[in-house]
């Protein structure tokens, strides 16, 4: 008779972590222990380093585009997002276009 006592081993996840400037791009891909959490995988991804302009106290981050706390737990196959801030508010931008639009009738 076998037992599952004392033979259970660390399982792993695979993550991918994202950040992009508008002239680069790079997804890390790593492996993490279960119950890691998004700060924990980015800091396993060594990205920081690579971006040293990353703030993830100012920064949102998300996983496939919702935006979560660094605090949640990482499942596998998860991509998490490290978001840039926005250079100009999309509404404003929007205004802008429509208010040069109806100027040009």
């Amino acid at each position: 008779m076998s037992s599952m006592a004392g033979s259970e081993a660390t399982a792993y996840l695979s993550v991918e972590v994202a950040y992009a400037r508008p002239e680069r791009q790079e997804i890390v891909a790593v492996q993490v222990p279960a119950g890691t959490t998004v700060a924990g995988a980015i800091d396993a991804s060594g990205i920081r380093e690579r971006f040293p302009e990353i703030d993830l106290g100012a920064q949102p981050v998300g996983i496939y585009g919702h935006v979560v706390e660094l605090t949640t737990r990482v499942r596998d196959r998860d991509r998490i997002e490290i978001y840039r801030p926005l250079q100009a508010d999309p509404k404003a931008q929007r205004r802008e276009r429509a208010r040069r639009q109806r100027r040009r009738r």
